[in-house]
């Protein structure tokens, strides 16, 4: 398409437009790009407007020329507007793009993983689909090899998200990682040799089992309630084994979906600090949770390792965690050990991160995936309305606890051919025999209604024993 076509379709008159800044944190040129966005999503620009001059806005809202025009040039690489030489600024028309989902792409997805649910609303999978310009527009650079913990500027994007999260946090202290997997096999390197223990709940998130065992590190579990760990069972057990650290799942706990409380969040902080017990803190669904306490980590700043993972909030495939090394610990050998096993995060989806968080897109997709785990948990407690199993609010997974008669075996072999993704306790139990439950997924690609209709079959087969496939 020519100047001279897009002249004639755009509007040249100017539009009558100030930008409506939110006191939000964010640099002002990013308020006035977002605001642009803003108004275009809510109908008060349309395609083809012409902006008015950037010094008539930066009079208009008090501002200095260059931060005005650093804005629409933010707003320009975006994709919001297109900028002409002695015409002005207009509001861009939506291109449509002429790639096709290509269906082998979701082949390879493993059901038995828990997942947040999927974005099915078009609105907010196309303003997902808008961060990949900005990634596109910078492709060449972030194909290079860039900082081991993550770029200057990505740090400080993720600790204002952190820190509107309830996480007080400085870029200082951040690494960016590719996945809490790789955070936790590098921490427990630089924790533990093989033959050391490290304990944690009885009950636990299989990944720290498999790490464990890679690195010849013994297991041990302790028990708990329903508040978590039991504070006299933890200080027996470090007495008993002398560990190397404590490994904690403390919000939405993965499988039994419990959040620690604040009280037992300060009556573990103070056994660790008794013992000067390092804590590796996992808090994989910390941006799911809406309420969760602050970490525990904070109340033992020298002691506490912290993984915020963004996997269970905005994807697992974006294969990126926040970590922060312990105040007054050097990040270098952190660093050291990050780099040998996984050399950096991906610049390319530490960029859609980053642009995400900047344009509102991550705080988006958390309200859908708090909001849609909520409403599968109400599905699950209607329909296993008569087993035994719990859940919480926005977890994406209940534990059921089987009926006496049932067996995990039976539950498997059932649910085989089925869509939700169940696990046995087996690949939780640390220590002990393992009990009669399974970990029942609610989230990932299955359908509303087909997670109905499995939850209606499995509850069906298990209060008439009916364990025909």
């Amino acid at each position: 398409m020519t100047d001279t076509i897009l002249y004639i379709e755009w509007n040249d008159a100017l539009k009558s437009w100030t930008p409506n800044l939110r006191d939000d944190g964010k640099p002002l040129y990013v308020q006035i790009a977002e605001a642009i966005r803003h108004d275009v999503e809510t109908g008060v620009l349309d395609a083809g407007d012409r902006l008015p001059p950037q010094r008539s806005v930066a009079k208009l809202v008090g501002l200095d020329f260059t931060t005005v025009s650093r804005g629409y040039s933010e707003a320009a690489k975006r994709g919001y507007i297109d900028t002409f030489v002695g015409r002005g600024s207009f509001i861009r028309k939506p291109e449509e793009t002429s790639e096709k989902a290509d269906p082998r792409r979701a082949l390879e997805e493993d059901p038995n993983m828990n997942m947040p649910p999927e974005p099915d609303d078009p609105a907010l999978v196309a303003r997902m689909e808008q961060g990949l310009t900005h990634v596109s527009a910078n492709l060449v650079p972030l194909l290079r090899y860039q900082s081991i913990i993550g770029s200057r500027q990505d740090r400080e994007t993720a600790a204002r998200w952190m820190t509107i999260n309830g996480i007080d946090i400085t870029a200082d202290q951040l690494a960016i990682t590719p996945g809490a997997h790789a955070s936790l096999l590098s921490i427990l390197t630089l924790l533990s040799k093989p033959g050391d223990t490290v304990i944690c709940e009885r009950v636990t998130y299989p990944g720290i089992r498999a790490i464990a065992a890679q690195l010849g590190i013994r297991l041990v579990g302790v028990r708990s309630d329903n508040s978590g760990i039991l504070p006299d069972e933890l200080d027996a057990a470090i007495r008993e084994h002398a560990p190397s650290a404590l490994y904690l799942n403390p919000t939405l706990q993965n499988p039994l979906t419990l959040t620690i409380p604040t009280e037992r969040r300060e009556q573990i902080a103070s056994v660790l600090n008794n013992y000067g017990l390092p804590l590796i803190e996992d808090d994989a669904c910390r941006f799911v949770s809406s309420d969760a306490p602050p970490p525990i980590s904070q109340q033992i700043p020298e002691l506490g390792w912290y993984i915020a993972g963004l996997s269970k909030c905005l994807g697992a495939g974006l294969r990126l965690a926040l970590t922060a090394v312990p105040s007054g610990l050097s990040k270098t050998h952190f660093t050291r050990a990050l780099q040998a096993s996984n050399v950096m995060a991906s610049p390319i989806t530490t960029a859609l991160m980053a642009r995400w968080i900047e344009d509102g897109t991550a705080a988006a997709v958390q309200k859908f995936v708090r909001k849609e785990a909520n409403r599968r948990q109400n599905l699950a407690a209607k329909i296993m309305l008569d087993q035994d199993f719990v859940g919480s609010n926005e977890a994406f997974n209940i534990w059921l606890k089987l009926p006496e008669g049932s067996s995990r075996a039976d539950v498997m072999s059932h649910m085989a051919n089925r869509q939700v993704g169940v696990m046995p306790s087996n690949a939780f139990t640390v220590t002990g025999a393992p009990d009669e439950a399974v970990r029942v997924c609610l989230g990932g690609p299955i359908s509303y209604s087909q997670l109905t209709e499995d939850l209606e079959a499995l509850n069906y087969a298990i209060t008439h024993q009916n364990w025909v496939p």
